[in-house]
């Protein structure tokens, strides 16, 4: 039985499984570069960690040219990515059983906030949160850390004993542990199972469901 009071999820993965709109953003991007990428293990490591990172880290891009990748990807994403996403079968009845046992429910992603709000609202999710906290475009908070540090404490959460993080990437759960929060895998999303068990979460779900049976 584990008891918790503030349940945060990830987004992308972990509620909404919005690949194919990322990846051919990141498609079109570099293909302004002239970089034609196919290989789909490569592109689906952009699913989840700030953007910007991963053109850096792939591709090799300076700071500069990974801030103007970004923008090239928005140009694709804001109009037509957006809108390519599935949700994950079953989570609004997980969302809203959470509800009805009067957790706390929070979004907390490295996606833009304004995306966040939008892809939430165009699968009649965002009625079962009460914070939805994302990056700012302009790139003052971005990562994984800086996204949990402005929900934390815009919703004056102080014990971290009572806060569950939900995510697919290595990322949700080191972020988790920055601040001494429990954290709570899944498989389904796009982080490998094996990055995953690496970085040691408290508990790992493989469905949708599963999280109902770990949270109490």
């Amino acid at each position: 039985m584990n008891s918790f009071k503030y349940i945060l999820f990830d987004l992308d993965g972990t509620l909404i499984d919005s690949g194919a709109g990322i990846i051919k953003g990141v498609k079109y991007a570099l293909q302004k570069y002239g970089i034609k990428e196919e290989n789909e293990v490569l592109l689906k490591t952009f699913i989840g960690p700030p953007l910007n990172r991963q053109f850096t880290d792939c591709y090799g891009f300076s700071a500069e040219k990974s801030t103007e990748a970004v923008k090239f990807f928005r140009e694709y994403y804001e109009t037509k990515g957006i809108l390519e996403n599935e949700m994950y079968e079953g989570m609004d009845g997980v969302l809203q059983k959470l509800k009805e046992q009067g957790k706390f429910l929070m979004v907390a992603t490295s996606k833009p906030e304004k995306f966040a709000h939008n892809i939430l609202a165009q699968h009649d999710l965002e009625k079962y949160f009460d914070f939805i906290g994302g990056s700012l475009t302009d790139g003052s908070r971005i990562t994984k850390i800086q996204v949990l540090d402005y929900v934390l404490k815009t919703n004056e959460i102080k014990n971290p004993q009572e806060v569950l993080m939900i995510g697919d990437t290595k990322f949700d759960i080191a972020g988790a542990k920055h601040f001494g929060l429990k954290s709570l895998a899944v498989t389904y999303g796009y982080g490998t199972e094996k990055e995953l068990l690496e970085r040691e979460p408290d508990f790992v779900a493989n469905s949708p469901k599963e999280i109902l049976q770990i949270i109490k």
